[in-house]
């Protein structure tokens, strides 16, 4: 029975929204000159804390988009698109790193079902196409990509490249969005990443459609 995990973690979250109420109340909410007043007071520190927590934090299953967000409101779109480019570089090849020294046994429950299936094939067979295109997705998980490319044949530089590039047209929008917090975001922003996604899921559709080797099929998924 989990049922004490569940409990764990209402009662942390009751106190963590319960304690942030009280700050609130007792110190009001600070603007976003205010945060970034301190962030700046901080110097080289504040960058380097929020490099090794990106990268850290995004190696496993967690959702990079946050901290791209928290990029451009902190420390504004130039030096936020920097970081947060660095960080996910090295989270996408720490994650990768880690898959194929296991063996993919710390990943197996990503490494199942027909979808994951399909895109293992074309990173085995279209590697770098097929990772620039998903990276452009912004609905393909960034950690889940990470794994399902340490466990297939694509070999690490066609990876680093197709992250490296795949990875910059949404980070720039997301980056920027986040810079932008305090005002209305300018519609090229939304333009630019409807644009990115529909350039993913076309190199997507190329990847699909180009011939698997004639002695390849497509198997059931099975466990590692």
């Amino acid at each position: 029975m989990q049922w004490w995990r569940q409990v764990g973690t209402a009662v942390f979250v009751v106190v963590a929204v319960s304690g942030a109420a009280l700050l609130l109340r007792t110190y009001g909410m600070p603007g976003m000159a205010d945060v970034r007043e301190t962030v700046a007071a901080a110097g080289v520190w504040a960058p380097l804390a929020f490099l090794a927590l990106h990268t850290g934090l995004t190696v496993g299953p967690v959702p990079r988009t946050v901290f791209t967000l928290v990029a451009g409101a902190l420390f504004g779109w130039a030096v936020g698109l920097v970081l947060t480019l660095v960080a996910t570089n090295l989270a996408a090849v720490i994650a990768f790193a880690l898959v194929r020294a296991t063996g993919g046994r710390l990943v197996e429950r990503y490494a199942r079902g027909r979808a994951v299936n399909w895109v293992r094939l074309r990173l085995d067979h279209h590697g770098l196409l097929a990772v620039t295109s998903l990276r452009l997705v912004p609905a393909v998980p960034f950690a889940v990509l990470n794994y399902l490319s340490g466990l297939s044949a694509v070999r690490f530089w066609p990876y680093l490249l197709g992250t490296a590039v795949g990875i910059v047209p949404g980070t720039v929008a997301i980056v920027v969005l986040g810079d932008a917090v305090t005002g209305t975001p300018p519609p090229a922003l939304i333009v630019a990443s409807v644009v990115c996604g529909l350039v993913g899921l076309a190199g997507v559709v190329i990847a699909a459609r180009r011939p698997l080797p004639e002695d390849v099929r497509e198997p059931e998924p099975q466990p590692l």
